[in-house]
């Protein structure tokens, strides 16, 4: 519905993107993961590298398409209507991709990128601990330099894509006593001696991702596997929030509207009172505000993805993928639940696919950051914005445009 945002050429790669949905997902793949009878969707992965539809933005020479972040929000957008854990799979080589591509050396990218664009190996973002979700620099896991190589203790949950991974990305302390924004690096780390991969809890929604535990024991890492510099994983750390943020905002937009698109289509069917219930303004301005809320959320996506297309500031950035990301998902939850609520009790039903997206929307506000947090990072980033703009002497002093601006005395602060 955003076409006119898009090139020629990005229409048709986003027309690649909704005919692999179409042809390539079968219905029974989507059912069998929500019941949990496949855990991992491995030929689904390798299909989209197959197609060449993984890791859109990385050179082609790594298996990309060197593509940018407009070109992958819209095929994100497509794929996000089959459900959060097809979409987090898609964007995993992108996420993981972007460490390697940004930060790893060019062993790694062979090693690792190339492979993973390819659809032949299969990743994984080792990020959040049991003691700690949002805080970050509260991690535990212990990376002990041992001559050449790393000696890596600890573990991992909430690992999406951890049961049929080849390799993790794995952020750990290396330097515990030190300053909290120095005390940490991260690391390529293969499935291996000393990695126990668990499914140890069941969720709510976004099933057969392969999330799980990983504990790690004394498993050893060459050094040519540190990603970056040593003690350096917070520079990291702030650019992996471009791909996190902005490959769940994108997916989010697909499963709004996908529950919009069931509901709507319901409304024009369905009969009550001698007229179809569309006809009423309860249901009539639901769509409404749906549609809505869906086109600005989308709207702010891709201006998030063109603004870090642009090389804006990265703290600039940082702020707009968190906006992004934040009212991405919180939209995807509320058309998601006027969806179900247009359509009554059969949308709470599995004879639509509805209540599978209400619960998969319930978890893309919680991943890649609590929406509590993108509030914190928003607020901070606009605060730093706020008082450089107002030191610009270009910049009218709207403060004095008020009858008794010129009343200082009455200005009190403290």
């Amino acid at each position: 519905m955003f076409d006119f945002l898009l090139t020629h050429e990005q229409q048709k790669l986003q027309n690649e993107a909704i005919a692999f949905v179409k042809e390539k997902v079968p219905k029974q793949l989507i059912l069998d993961m929500d019941a949990e009878k496949v855990v991992y969707p491995v030929e689904y992965i390798r299909d989209l590298g197959k197609a060449n539809l993984l890791g859109l933005r990385f050179p082609p020479e790594y298996g990309g398409r060197g593509l940018n972040w407009v070109d992958e929000v819209g095929v994100l957008e497509e794929i996000g209507i089959l459900g959060t854990s097809l979409a987090c799979l898609y964007s995993l080589p992108s996420i993981v991709g972007e460490a390697l591509a940004r930060f790893g050396s060019e062993d790694l990218k062979q090693r690792y990128l190339k492979p993973t664009l390819e659809g032949k190996i299969y990743t994984a973002e080792a990020l959040t601990e049991p003691r700690g979700g949002s805080d970050f620099f509260g991690a535990t896991t212990l990376a002990v330099r041992d001559g050449d190589d790393f000696i890596l203790n600890g573990q991992k949950r909430f690992v999406v894509g951890a049961e049929g991974a080849d390799y993790f990305m794995v952020y750990a302390k290396t330097n515990p006593e030190g300053k909290s924004h120095e005390s940490m690096s991260a690391f390529i780390v293969d499935r291996g001696p000393g990695v126990e991969v668990g499914h140890v809890y069941g969720l709510m929604g976004t099933r057969g991702g392969g999330a799980g535990r990983v504990v790690f024991k004394d498993v050893r890492i060459p050094g040519k596997n540190l990603l970056g510099k040593e003690n350096g994983a917070t520079e990291i750390f702030y650019q992996m929030m471009i791909p996190e943020r902005l490959t769940s905002a994108a997916g989010a937009l697909g499963m709004a509207r996908a529950a919009l698109e069931v509901a709507t289509a319901y409304s024009t069917k369905r009969k009550a009172f001698n007229h179809t219930i569309k006809d009423f303004q309860g249901v009539s301005f639901k769509v409404a505000d749906s549609i809505t809320r869906l086109d600005a959320a989308r709207a702010l996506v891709y201006a998030a993805a063109r603004a870090i297309d642009s090389g804006v500031p990265a703290a600039q950035g940082r702020r707009l993928v968190s906006e992004a990301k934040k009212f991405a998902t919180n939209t995807a939850w509320a058309v998601v639940n006027d969806a179900m609520q247009i359509m009554g009790g059969i949308g709470y039903t599995n004879v639509y696919p509805v209540e599978r997206l209400l619960r998969d929307t319930r978890l893309i506000m919680i991943w890649t950051g609590t929406n509590e947090v993108m509030d914190l990072i928003i607020q901070h980033e606009y605060y730093k914005e706020f008082q450089s703009q107002t030191q610009m002497p270009k910049y009218r002093s709207i403060e004095e445009d008020a009858l008794n601006a010129h009343l200082t005395e009455e200005k009190v602060y403290e």
